[in-house]
């Protein structure tokens, strides 16, 4: 009975195989993008501890979110797991105190310096989930909230690359900063894209973008923090010498978000919304593939190529 309640659970809040690919994708890029820099193989350990380390981070903020949004849950959304009483609020907050403890085994496993950047995470999670102290003024400006949690994901970004550069007893390369850049911006296109409805499917209480905004601005944010993305990923993909490939895949995507923006604009419908949220997938996805694995796949067969 309580694993069938735990697997309702994720099925609704957090789909295990669904995050699990793209945070599986986010984490690999992230030691990848590294090595590469660095111009040496990763630590196969390193790669493991990113992944089962940031899987957690993603999953603590979304334990986070359970709490901050109880009341707003339990007034508005009362069909949602915690509401609804399927999990309660204090079995979530051990399996986020469980998570934590196995984060920092896994950080300890690999060097006593990386659990003290895990401490830097938790402590700026900790902060989001007071709301900076700043509730009230975060509730009002929606801009200052987007970007001030957006901030965990470079944070997350730079643990998962130390995992790599600080594990091997080096600083950290100058050039991981477009990569972090690069995480903040494409963060943002998953986080607003994901907040844009049809007007059928607005909820009353549910503070979307496309209800703060309105949905032809909304839209129009979408599309310029992916062309945000677009700078901040060609940089980093420069650093790494992938800029050429990563430009044409840059403009496949482009068209794709041009023409499903294109036909939300003109026609708001529900499926026009799932696009919208499928396409920030994709877009986070192809990213991550293009400014990691697929590079370092490619740089070290060609190397074994002209090795043999």
């Amino acid at each position: 009975m309580m694993l069938k309640r735990w697997w309702i659970y994720q099925q609704e809040r957090f789909p295990i195989l669904q995050h699990g690919m793209l945070i599986l994708v986010f984490s690999s890029a992230t030691v990848f993008y590294s090595a590469l820099l660095r111009d040496r193989a990763p630590n196969s350990r390193s790669i493991l501890v990113a992944f089962l380390t940031l899987f957690l981070f993603f999953l603590q903020l979304r334990i986070i979110d359970e709490f901050k949004d109880y009341d707003d849950d339990r007034r508005y959304r009362p069909y949602r797991p915690v509401p609804r009483g399927l999990i309660d609020l204090k079995e979530l907050g051990i399996v986020g105190i469980f998570s934590a403890v196995v984060q920092l085994y896994l950080a300890y496993s690999l060097s006593i310096d990386l659990a003290i950047v895990l401490g830097f995470v938790w402590i700026y999670m900790l902060l989001m989930s007071q709301e900076f102290f700043l509730k009230s003024l975060l509730k009002t400006q929606p801009v200052l909230y987007l970007v001030s949690h957006n901030l965990i994901i470079p944070l997350i970004c730079l643990y998962g690359s130390a995992c790599d550069w600080l594990v091997a007893g080096e600083s950290m390369p100058v050039e991981i900063f477009w990569l972090l850049v690069a995480s903040s911006s494409t963060g943002l296109v998953i986080e607003i894209g994901r907040k844009i409805r049809a007007p059928q499917d607005e909820e009353v209480g549910v503070e979307t973008y496309s209800v703060l905004w309105g949905r032809d601005n909304a839209v129009l944010v979408w599309c310029f923090v992916v062309l945000l993305s677009s700078i901040t990923s060609y940089f980093a993909a420069e650093q790494i010498g992938f800029s050429r490939p990563f430009g044409f895949l840059l403009f496949v995507l482009g068209m794709g978000v041009s023409l499903i923006a294109y036909v939300f604009f003109n026609r708001p419908t529900r499926k026009g919304a799932k696009l919208i949220d499928a396409m920030s997938g994709l877009w986070t996805l192809s990213i991550y593939l293009s400014l990691g694995v697929v590079p370092f796949f490619l740089h070290y067969e060609v190397y074994r190529f002209l090795a043999g």
